[in-house]
């Protein structure tokens, strides 16, 4: 089954009515395009071949959907402005937001056109419903729900009631089920319930969770560290990067950087920034006509920072589980 040609997509908030789509990649940069109207930029971190699967519904100013992917991914994610995203794992499995740990019966959130990170593991599923600030707000209005909206714009964890979790999770099973159905007056009818049905559960939890506390500010110097971290490599990505290198950048010892690394990231600083290279290569490569030779591969592979093609070759498969030049010819094929 092959990926799905997208359209250009609507303005969210004249969204009408649809059919669920469902779309494959078995690319990750591609599968990070295939969410409409969202900024993103996705990272594979662990070993073998990607696969992504979206199932996406949308109504006005409304967006419902199921991701999976295959191997852990390292996201930059962006939701539309004027917009709440709420993030739901379909079972709790360890990813993190920003570098915080998601446990059980969390929620995580984020505002539109706010910038954040999400990491998660290697079969991953998650439910996403992003809405409408205001039409949120007037939902809550008319149900007597009352959440403290400023603080909610600034979270990123909300701890709520395990039935309330599953609940909801529930409903946007169920809504995704019947758009991917359903058709016609009686189904339009059906799914106006389920949508409704999907934002009383969010709002029940919105209104009688707990927002977590802002992260503290050790977590926030690990983050910074890792950030400048990653910002130097970036800054010097045609050369080798050492971790002495990293820990005179960024004013820390040996010690503290692994440390920085694993509680942010969940891996070895030279791990990470070995595969930032490396999907940075895989990037500059399908960006291109598809004619490249072995040595253009060698060319970008060096403007990368990797000066051992062989090592570089053996590094690409193991990650992605081809060669570059394989996958370079597939892409010709296709």
């Amino acid at each position: 089954m092959s990926a799905l040609s997208l359209s250009q997509p609507d303005t969210p908030a004249t969204h009408s009515q649809r059919a669920l789509r469902t779309a494959v990649a078995r690319d990750v940069d591609e599968h990070a395009h295939n969410l409409t109207d969202w900024e993103q930029r996705y990272d594979q971190i662990t070993c073998g071949r990607f696969e992504g699967v979206l199932q996406e519904w949308q109504s006005s100013g409304l967006q419902i959907f199921r991701e999976a992917s295959s191997r852990a991914v390292r996201q930059s994610c962006q939701v539309w402005p004027d917009a709440l995203w709420f993030g739901i794992e379909v079972r709790t499995s360890g990813m993190r937001i920003n570098g915080r740990q998601v446990g059980e019966d969390v929620v995580m959130t984020r505002p539109g056109a706010c910038e954040f990170e999400l990491v998660t593991p290697d079969a991953h599923e998650i439910y996403g419903i992003v809405v409408q600030r205001d039409a949120l707000q007037s939902s809550a209005a008319r149900l007597g729900c009352q959440p403290d909206w400023q603080r909610l714009h600034r979270a990123e964890l909300l701890k709520v009631g395990h039935q309330g979790l599953e609940d909801c999770r529930q409903q946007i099973a169920a809504l995704l089920a019947l758009a991917g159905q359903a058709s016609g007056a009686h189904a339009h009818a059906a799914l106006q319930l389920r949508q409704e049905a999907v934002l009383v559960a969010l709002l029940a939890m919105l209104d009688e969770g707990e927002i977590e506390a802002q992260a503290g500010a050790s977590f926030l110097r690990r983050r910074r560290i890792v950030n400048d971290a990653r910002e130097f490599a970036m800054a010097h990505q045609d050369s080798p990067v050492t971790v002495p290198m990293l820990c005179e950048a960024v004013h820390v010892s040996r010690r503290t950087l692994q440390y920085c690394f694993e509680d942010v990231l969940g891996m070895s600083p030279m791990s990470y920034l070995r595969s930032l290279r490396l999907n940075g290569v895989r990037r500059a490569l399908c960006a291109g006509d598809g004619s490249q030779a072995v040595g253009s591969i060698g060319d970008i592979a060096a403007a990368w920072g990797f000066a051992n093609f062989s090592q570089f070759s053996c590094d690409y498969k193991k990650l992605f589980g081809q060669t570059p030049s394989a996958m370079v010819q597939a892409r010709t094929r296709h």
